[in-house]
């Protein structure tokens, strides 16, 4: 029931991504001529550098309109092992690469004060738990940090990863999910044919 009812709740998005190309017509520039065939050529889109983190409640706007799978890095200020994924795999040029392309990323800080409201239902702090209602919920009231939260679509649980993953292992289970291999096969088998 819980499940179905994160799953529900948690209608995230990551905003689009858009090139800027400024209008031009036809004439010169300092280095030869500009032609049409030249302006109708799209310059290439930049490359994120960072992953585009989303709120809870920004990311259940944009889901709306764009449904893609979630990941949601669930941490807390006082883990030393969240701050090196921080720091070394979350800045990983390839980990950035498959995060954006397939995901919206969510940081949720499991002991954090501030309610969260998602269709109609407020996730608050619990004093009792010494956390968030909200990540008690995601990983099943297994409270492990860092854990990393994979859900679908429509906000389906996939799995929640607990514990440090570095560049290389973390990018293979977002190329296993974003790439939608766990759906003809084993993380096992997958794992294999690497």
């Amino acid at each position: 029931m819980r499940r179905n009812l994160i799953a529900s709740l948690l209608l995230l998005s990551l905003p689009a991504l858009s090139s800027f190309a400024p209008a031009a017509t036809e004439g010169t520039c300092p280095t030869g001529p500009v032609t049409q065939a030249a302006l109708a050529e799209k310059p290439e889109s930049p490359v994120a550098t960072t992953i585009q983190w989303l709120s809870i409640e920004e990311a259940a706007e944009k889901m709306k309109q764009e449904p893609r799978k979630l990941v949601i890095d669930v941490y807390t200020d006082w883990c030393g092992w969240c701050k090196k994924m921080d720091k070394e795999t979350f800045t990983d040029p390839k980990v950035v690469a498959l995060v954006n392309e397939h995901y919206y990323a969510v940081k949720l800080d499991a002991e954090g004060k501030k309610p969260i409201t998602l269709n109609g239902h407020t996730f608050e702090f619990k004093p009792e738990y010494k956390a968030h209602e909200l990540a008690v919920a995601l990983l099943n009231g297994q409270m492990s940090f860092p854990t990393t939260v994979y859900l679908d679509e429509k906000m389906n649980m996939l799995t929640p990863v607990p514990g440090y993953l570095d560049a290389a292992k973390f990018s293979q289970v977002l190329r296993y999910f974003g790439e939608n291999h766990h759906k003809a096969m084993s993380w096992q088998e997958f794992e294999q044919k690497k």
